[in-house]
């Protein structure tokens, strides 16, 4: 379903990530409803079918990433979403597909936990999604949207990191983003060189050697091999796909540093610092991970004061903290699910202001 370039559609993020997964050459999804997300399946029911495409609600969240493994192994561009408890429950699925070197598509629109927790907007997912999840020490793509528009367009890169790097990527947003309605530009699809398919599962012919997908390295040393193969295709990862944004930090004494819908509040916030005379700015990741390491370590040679916000009591410092150089300080201001509501940007600048006077 491509759009031209120049239309504007006013759309919900859950259905801006639906959309772009179409666009992107999805073919295949495999979810179970659970709110604040559950717009990403209604949308593939109604839509995917007349793209001749296969919408599946499984009977679990288990059961869908089980066959987002499937379809991903028979070389069909997959997906699968769900929130924090339904993609804990997927945890295992996905370190399968890590293990097999399997690319696929996993949205995880977080609201609080632990538990069942509650549908409130949550960043506390950050460890589960950025660590692997799951055992066996393997990571994946984390990309964070900040806007309606990054939803679309975050999970067309998506798709292609995962088919580049043969490994499942994943969206973190939250019950903000994935509930807002802004105006996008729909983009087609990049037209990105990808690699052959060649380990895919098919029906061997004559002559064919038999293509397996496994997670099990029984041969002396193959294991150690694999995780150290692994270890370089991440490093690659850090090396040539991270992403993040900056606003106003070339002559900053304090930068913010925040991610998704955070970010958004946390930009006014140092909006109201520079109107108040103070140099602050902004520091945003998109890829969560990779980390961007590097540009959190080159903005530190310069400033020495970072303050991190999140929706959550803390989870992101720990890499801003391992990133920045060692004489840069890195204060902390969270708000946990049921707090109340969602931080406000004078709330925010309150913060700004009692950090920054520790270095005026």
């Amino acid at each position: 379903m491509s759009t031209a370039a120049a239309e504007k559609i006013f759309i919900k993020g859950n259905e801006a990530v639906a959309m772009a997964a179409i666009e992107a050459d999805c073919r295949c999804y495999f979810g179970y409803p659970i709110t604040p997300q559950s717009e990403i399946p209604e949308y593939f029911a109604r839509e995917l079918p007349k793209m001749g495409g296969e919408f599946l609600q499984a009977e679990s969240e288990i059961g869908a990433i089980n066959m987002l493994l499937g379809a991903s192994a028979a070389g069909v561009r997959a997906m699968t979403s769900s929130s924090g408890p339904g993609i804990s429950l997927k945890q295992e699925g996905i370190s399968y597909m890590a293990g097999s070197e399997l690319p696929g598509v996993i949205v995880d629109v977080m609201r609080s936990g632990p538990g069942l927790g509650g549908i409130d907007a949550s960043q506390a997912d950050y460890f589960q999604a950025t660590r692997g999840g799951g055992h066996g020490g393997y990571r994946i793509v984390v990309l964070a949207p900040a806007s309606v528009q990054e939803m679309y367009d975050l999970t067309m890169l998506a798709f292609d990191l995962s088919d580049i790097y043969r490994m499942p990527a994943m969206v973190l947003a939250d019950s903000v983003v994935g509930q807002m309605k802004e105006s996008i530009i729909a983009n087609p699809r990049p037209q990105t060189l990808l690699p052959e398919k060649k380990w895919v599962v098919r029906g061997r012919g004559e002559g064919e050697a038999q293509n397996v997908v496994k997670s099990l390295h029984l041969g002396d040393g193959e294991m150690e091999a694999f995780h150290w193969q692994m270890q370089a295709r991440y490093q690659e990862l850090a090396d040539k796909e991270s992403r993040w944004e900056e606003v106003q930090t070339d002559d900053a004494e304090l930068i913010v540093t925040a991610f998704g819908s955070t970010s958004r509040i946390a930009k006014t916030a140092v909006a109201l610092a520079r109107e108040a005379g103070m140099k602050v700015g902004l520091m945003r990741p998109i890829t969560l991970f990779p980390f961007p390491q590097k540009a959190y370590a080159a903005l530190s040679e310069r400033c020495k004061l970072f303050l991190d916000i999140e929706l959550s009591t803390g989870q992101m410092v720990d890499d801003v903290r391992l990133s920045v150089a060692r004489d840069a300080d890195v204060a902390f201001y969270g708000r946990p699910p049921g707090a109340g509501s969602l931080p406000t940007p004078e709330e925010l600048f309150e913060q700004i202001k009692k950090n920054y006077r520790a270095v005026a």
